[in-house]
């Protein structure tokens, strides 16, 4: 398989208060990880710039000025409780957003199978007119959204494992039927939203909540028994990933006590799926993770699975 990564400097410029989880460092032990030979594979770039009218997919115009407004020129400053930003982190979010689109271009014109972009910000909590939970804009929803309209994408699957719902992902997505939104996460946990009730105006949303402690078993039995058929019925013409490491059992915030196995085997049956559906079309992009050691094994077996290619073997 060529599998694309895709980064950028400039995103180690989005800078947070010290002790803050989502920090530099997170995107700096993912880097180093898959530099090592193990990885020398890889089809790199660097992530282009994503426009306004990129974000504009996504978001409300009133959000991405409010956002600009609020850069400072020197120090940070809040955009809520947890989100923090700086006189990086604008021109950091565009290149998360960027990453992206770039994906979606190299995936849909075959110069790549699948690809990963390793960027922050973080995107899946961004609503369409607010910023929340480490992200300011929602850059798999503006991924997706941009394969829609550039390549004519119809049916869209969006699966998120990040231990944290995607309020922000379900929110822009709600009311289109092209769109599958499967999200397992922790519950109770923040942001609070994700109940399996919450099932989209179209039945477009799968939701499956994991009580803390859930571990392998329930994780992969809610793949098995509600995303992968949900996906398999919606048949979808490109997957998109909302890869989240936070549910790793060594992560600070929550305690869903993933191992780095589970990420292989839903990456394979993810793969697996797409392979049956849309000749392999996967774009996976960072999300949460915020113990350094566990994020950076789980994205490096995450990303040799996609390297791999689909044979999930326990489905």
């Amino acid at each position: 398989m060529k599998t694309l990564l895709i980064t950028h400097p400039l995103c180690h410029e989005h800078q947070v208060p010290q002790g803050h989880p989502e920090r530099p460092e997170r995107l700096a032990a993912v880097e180093k990880i898959l530099a090592t030979e193990h990885f020398s594979a890889l089809l790199r770039e660097k992530a282009p710039a994503a426009t306004r009218e990129h974000l504009l997919l996504a978001h409300d115009i009133g959000h991405v000025r409010e956002i600009e407004s609020l850069i400072p020129r020197e120090g940070l400053n809040q955009a809520d409780a947890d989100t923090w930003l700086s006189p990086g982190s604008f021109d950091a979010a565009l290149r998360a957003a960027g990453a992206g689109l770039r994906a979606v271009d190299a995936v849909a014109s075959l110069e790549a199978d699948n690809a990963f972009c390793a960027i922050r910000p973080p995107g899946h909590h961004a609503e369409s007119r607010r910023a929340m939970g480490f992200c300011l804009f929602n850059n798999i929803a503006i991924a997706a959204r941009y394969a829609k309209e550039t390549y004519g994408v119809e049916r869209i699957a969006i699966v998120d494992f990040d231990v944290h719902h995607g309020n922000g992902t379900q929110e822009i997505f709600w009311d289109d039927a092209d769109v599958l939104y499967c999200s397992t996460h922790q519950s109770p946990c923040y942001p609070g939203s994700g109940d399996a009730s919450e099932t989209g105006a179209h039945g477009n949303m799968v939701n499956c909540p994991l009580p803390p402690g859930a571990g392998s078993a329930r994780f992969r039995e809610a793949f098995r028994a509600r995303i992968l058929p949900a996906i398999d019925a919606h048949e979808p013409e490109f997957i998109f990933i909302s890869a989240g490491f936070d549910a790793h059992e060594r992560d600070p915030l929550a305690s869903l006590k993933l191992r780095e196995e589970d990420y292989v085997w839903v990456t394979l049956a993810l793969m697996e799926a797409a392979e049956r559906m849309c000749a392999g079309r996967i774009v996976s992009m960072l999300e949460g993770g915020y113990d350094l050691g566990a994020l950076a094994a789980s994205v490096a077996v995450h990303v040799q699975a996609l390297m791999k290619g689909a044979k999930s073997d326990d489905r």
